[in-house]
């Protein structure tokens, strides 16, 4: 995948869709290419946090640790981004991300987020709009949960 090809996707994830062309091929370039075999984990719970995925292609799981092993929470595909809350919130990270199939990420250093939202403040508000849609889901997912064990 070439720099442009990139700057396309980059234009697709909401947080960086109003940011103008330069400076998404500036943060692809920047950017480390990371690719991910099939069952293996972009980041485990737990562990600390130092930046965040854009995916690029494939499909990823959010696994989450429980006491009877690990349920599949969300689903993350092309557009998607993950790992924002271990940057934004200096907490280890709150899910474990595995390929479900080969994957190829973007992977964006907590430095170079921070200057992007210092930047782009407009960033800083579509990262909590995709929060809270986050937010919304689980609570959604708690209810019907609560609904069925009730």
């Amino acid at each position: 995948m070439n720099l442009n090809e990139e700057v396309e996707i980059l234009k697709g994830v909401p947080i960086f869709a109003k940011i103008e062309p330069a400076r998404l091929k500036l943060l692809a370039f920047t950017g480390e290419r990371m690719n991910f075999a099939e069952g293996q984990e972009l980041c485990h719970q737990g562990e600390p946090g130092d930046a965040m995925y854009v995916i690029l292609g494939g499909v990823a799981d959010v696994l989450i640790d429980t006491p009877t092993g690990q349920i599949r929470v969300a689903e993350l595909k092309k557009n998607g981004f993950v790992g924002e809350i271990a940057i934004l919130c200096d907490v280890p990270r709150t899910a474990t991300v595995k390929a479900r199939e080969p994957l190829a990420t973007l992977k964006i250093s907590k430095d170079m987020f921070y200057r992007l939202v210092a930047e782009f403040p407009q960033m800083a508000i579509e990262m909590m709009r995709e929060l809270a849609h986050r937010v919304e889901d689980t609570n959604q997912k708690l209810r019907i949960a609560t609904a069925k064990a009730a």
